[in-house]
């Protein structure tokens, strides 16, 4: 439709029904554009063949050309062959992946926000002008290290993995857990703490280096697509070219999991959203008692319920993206989304699997591998009692950590 000057407008009911808001609106015209690509993908190429690959736990490698062709890769990050598209726009598209395949939405996450921001993040001008470009194009993926066998939550403080200079480059000894992608990246990023100051460092560890041993996890019950890896360092000999220059500490590990806990924020509104959608068709064409049951009240309260969720958690997430737009994002503001957001899935993806009663559990109505996936959202990149804790010290003025 047109306004009183003639200039084309969009109205909410032109966004998808599960945007209820219309956050959509929020984008410009090229972002929307891009989005709707990303939509048309994830719909005619992942939905049909993901519960395959998520039964088999296996990875659809032959996706990733379509994937890049979308230009999605760092889509926040203005580094050398970056998208430059800013937070909101990403958020939006890791909700839109999410929405899919939780699988699929982490994959990039770890690639273009995690890997990706690493390099954005702690690399040198030259560390930039060498990965993002490949990077981006996904010629190169890559994968994250940094949560080790023996602590997760405790890392700042706990992390175990050496790195010790020698000569020109560095030895790093240690093991990594719950890498993904490290089972085919070609580059992963290992934190470890240098054995002479103390401090945590970055090292862009590539495919091929001695020293390095993956081994695939196997038996998830979530995120079964994920290909994860434990990682065995031994005298695994890095470059000093490799250690990325600006991460002098873990100040800079938690400048990168800042930004990419708002983009599990917005998987996890995906993920609910996915979950949402599917059982709203659902309930329009299962019967019983001679009607849909999309006509029952109390299936019409689960539904509101849900898309509550969905639309809440959206909310928060667009505020906090457009703050980190804006150079303005803290620790809590990224906690408190992330916290919410998960909490928030984890009602929504239990009530659609209500709504369908017995077929929530088979993978054929997409609902079960929803309320998998949610368990492993619910828990990475800070589980949500850390999160509550970093936004509990920032209003009280008091650290309740131990």
């Amino acid at each position: 439709m047109s306004d009183p000057a003639g200039q084309m407008t969009i109205e909410v009911d032109e966004t998808p029904f599960s945007d209820f808001l219309g956050f959509e609106l929020l984008l410009a015209e090229e972002d929307r554009e891009l989005l709707g690509r990303v939509r048309a993908f994830m719909t005619r190429e992942v939905e049909p063949v993901i519960n395959e690959h998520w039964t088999r736990a296996s990875f659809p490698h032959e996706l990733v050309p379509g994937m890049a062709e979308l230009g999605i890769a760092g889509l926040a990050y203005d580094g050398p062959g970056c998208p430059g598209r800013g937070a909101l726009v990403d958020g939006l598209v890791a909700m839109e992946l999410a929405r899919v395949d939780p699988s699929m939405g982490t994959f990039m996450g770890v690639h273009g926000g995690l890997a990706m921001g690493s390099v954005m993040i702690g690399g040198s001008d030259e560390q930039r002008e060498r990965w993002l470009p490949a990077m981006a194009r996904m010629e190169k993926i890559g994968a994250f290290g940094l949560t080790e066998p023996d602590v997760g939550s405790a890392i700042s403080q706990g992390l175990a993995t050496t790195a010790t200079r020698d000569g020109d480059g560095w030895v790093l000894n240690g093991r990594k857990k719950w890498i993904g992608n490290a089972a085919f990246a070609d580059l992963v990023i290992i934190w470890a703490r240098d054995t002479d100051d103390g401090q945590v460092k970055g090292f862009v560890v590539e495919k091929g280096s001695e020293g390095i041993e993956f081994t695939k996890q196997e038996d998830k019950i979530a995120l079964r697509v994920v290909q994860n890896a434990e990682i065995t360092l031994t005298d695994c000999y890095v470059p000093e070219e490799n250690r990325l220059g600006r991460a002098e500490s873990f100040r800079t590990t938690a400048d990168v999991l800042r930004v990419t806990r708002m983009g599990v924020a917005w998987q996890a509104a995906g993920c609910a959203r996915g979950a949402f959608e599917h059982a709203l068709r659902y309930t329009k064409q299962r019967e019983q008692f001679g009607r849909p049951i999309a006509g029952f009240q109390l299936v019409q309260d689960l539904l509101v319920k849900m898309l509550s969720n969905v639309t809440a958690s959206t909310a928060m997430n667009a505020r906090a993206s457009q703050l980190q737009d804006a150079g303005q994002l803290r620790d809590e503001h990224a906690s408190l989304c992330k916290a919410h957001a998960t909490a928030r899935m984890r009602e929504a993806v239990g009530w659609a699997r209500e709504v369908l009663g017995g077929n929530g559990i088979l993978l054929e109505h997409h609902v079960g591998r929803f309320v998998a996936d949610a368990e492993a959202i619910y828990s990475y990149e800070g589980t949500r009692e850390i999160n509550t804790l970093i936004v509990g010290r920032a209003i009280t003025g008091e650290s309740a950590f131990v």
